[in-house]
């Protein structure tokens, strides 16, 4: 999209949610019958702390804005976390890559709805939101507190070379698609974390290698048995992952159903 057809949408974008709007929920009490409806441009740009002309001109896709307004743009015309997507989108900002508070909520019943598929929510940095019985169930290793990231974990873990064959392969899949997204988002800290953890693998970073879709195999030694599964990412929107791991024979669906 050029830069002046990207000006256009955003300016289109910000009229029709700024007509959306009701001036009753902003305590503008209306007198008589308005030419347009939701508020005008002055009532937006004063609840945004823009001046009124700079807001003009965004809507008629005349001008480039910062971040910053957008994002006070998008408080003020109290944007769905899709839509301030959109917006930033439309300005030529990338996601955050931070989920919204409503996804766990909203994708929990998916995750405990596959029984028998171990599953874990991730957002962008591949941060651990949440998982199923299942992945419980597989993984019996503890998860740090607060939210912890999938592949700072695994690389850190003592039980690792034990559980997963091959144990590296696993973990390089996991980088390759992390890597595939790490320019739209904060992911310094994970970077230098990996390279502490494993610096046998930091060429991983430098090799520039990506992958972002596409399955691959893994098999994990329990106790008892060798559960084999076929693995793919998810992406239910922008900001979050789900890691689904889909067993691939009786044995293991059997070993699972025991446990779930």
């Amino acid at each position: 999209m050029s830069g002046d057809l990207r000006r256009r949408e955003l300016g289109a974008f910000l009229r029709a949610s700024r007509e959306r709007l009701d001036p009753a929920d902003f305590g503008i009490a209306v007198r008589g019958r308005r030419r347009t409806p939701g508020l005008r441009r002055e009532e937006i740009a004063s609840e945004s702390g823009v001046g009124l002309a700079w807001y003009a001109w965004l809507e008629q896709g005349r001008v480039q804005t910062s971040r910053e307004v957008l994002e006070a743009l998008a408080r003020t015309m109290r944007m769905t976390h899709e839509e301030r997507r959109h917006l930033l989108a439309l300005g030529g900002y990338a996601a955050d890559g931070v989920a919204d508070d409503g996804l766990v909520a909203r994708l929990r019943p998916l995750l405990d709805n596959w029984p028998l598929t171990p599953a874990l929510l991730l957002d962008q940095r591949f941060d651990v939101l949440a998982g199923n019985a299942a992945h419980a169930a597989v993984w019996p290793e503890p998860a740090p507190t607060g939210r912890p990231n999938l592949l700072l974990s695994l690389a850190g873990s003592a039980r690792l070379e034990s559980l997963l064959v091959p144990e590296e392969q696993f973990l390089y899949e996991l980088f390759l698609r992390f890597r595939a997204r790490a320019d739209r988002f904060p992911a310094e800290d994970v970077v230098a974390g990996l390279r502490e953890l494993r610096p046998e693998l930091a060429h991983w970073w430098s090799c520039r290698a990506v992958r972002e879709f596409g399955s691959w195999p893994v098999t994990v030694l329990a106790d008892d048995a060798r559960l084999r599964f076929e693995c793919s990412l998810l992406r239910p929107d922008d900001t979050a992952t789900l890691l689904v791991q889909a067993p691939v024979d009786a044995e293991t669906r059997e070993w699972l159903r025991q446990r779930c």
